[in-house]
């Protein structure tokens, strides 16, 4: 080899060399995909990048977000879901809604998800201690609660009066609570009536049925659709002075009468953080689904107060928060 030749050999070495360590250095990308819409899920993204923060990595600093909202269109999610995986995330991150979409379309990359149903079940891992694929997360078990819910709100409406059953088919949990609900009704005794909702422009037609029902209080169901359109349940049920449950207790804080459920900002934060840990090297298979281990009942008293509602005494005393 001439020596004019080595010299230009070695110096292209010597310049791809650094472009190629650079590229093993990349930074870390997260897909997040989600159903629902951004508006209505800033403070559980920022639970979410807390918890992804407490692992040592943060946003714009070292740690890319792409994020995907199908908006409700949730037709769309496996479509979004293979523009996330072209992009070759280290972690895909799914929720609200966006579960099936995302395992459907990568064997091989991370991902991190929330549920509301046993992903057991659901075949989303082979089993909670051992996931054993590509897949791991929060599980918050929403379907058990349902009936949980349903009960409560049993002792506040009237005997005899019809509970509305707030539903949104869409969901990979959805069809287990809607039979939780039914089963918990005829043991209860309660009649129960189930009000589809698929998405935002749906509501006033369900209120509309709920009121010609004359239902005496409403069941909301668990799931990111109804977290997601909360101000607009609130106003409904507000106006038509029915007395509801929920899952999340940011609602009673904002107006609704009750709630029962985790803390579902903990969720994300916890989410977050096994993001974290899975950017650190750690394998979906090796990491045990979460359950959540407490339980709160939040009632807003000047809600039941406007409502014309006596809270039982059976209720308050179980409360784990009190709004006066």
């Amino acid at each position: 080899m001439k020596r004019r030749e080595f010299i230009a050999l070695a110096g292209g070495a010597a310049t791809a060399w650094p472009l190629a360590a650079r590229a093993q250095q990349q930074t870390p990308l997260i897909g997040f995909l989600n159903g629902q819409t951004a508006a209505g899920y800033n403070h559980l993204v920022s639970a979410f990048t807390q918890g992804l923060s407490e692992t040592g990595f943060v946003e714009g600093r070292n740690v890319t977000i792409e994020y995907r909202w199908a908006d409700q269109h949730f037709d769309r999610l496996p479509e979004l879901a293979a523009d996330l995986v072209r992009i070759h995330p280290t972690v895909l991150v799914a929720t609200g809604g966006a579960q099936v979409a995302a395992i459907a379309a990568t064997k091989t990359i991370p991902i991190v998800i929330s549920s509301g149903g046993d992903p057991v079940k659901l075949g989303y891992v082979a089993s909670l201690n051992h996931p054993g694929g590509n897949v791991t997360g929060v599980t918050i078990f929403s379907t058990v609660l349902e009936a949980k819910r349903l009960e409560l709100i049993n002792e506040v409406v009237p005997q005899g009066k019809i509970i509305g059953y707030l539903f949104a088919p869409n969901f990979d949990f959805a069809e287990a609570g809607r039979r939780e609900v039914e089963t918990a009704a005829r043991r209860i005794g309660r009649d129960i009536r189930i009000v589809e909702v698929s998405k935002d422009a749906d509501l006033e037609k369900a209120f509309a049925t709920i009121a010609e029902l004359h239902v005496g209080g409403v069941l909301v169901a668990a799931g990111s659709l109804f977290n997601n359109l909360r101000d607009h349940i609130l106003a409904l049920t507000t106006r038509l002075k029915l007395p509801a449950i929920y899952e999340q207790r940011e609602v009673v804080a904002a107006g609704g009468l009750m709630s029962y459920g985790p803390n579902v900002a903990e969720v994300y934060r916890q989410v977050g953080v096994y993001t974290g840990r899975v950017l650190k090297g750690e394998k979906p298979a090796d990491l045990p689904v979460l359950e959540p281990t407490k339980f709160d009942m939040s009632i807003n008293l000047k809600t039941a107060k406007t409502q014309g509602i006596d809270m039982p005494t059976s209720i308050l005393l179980r409360a784990s928060e009190i709004i006066e």
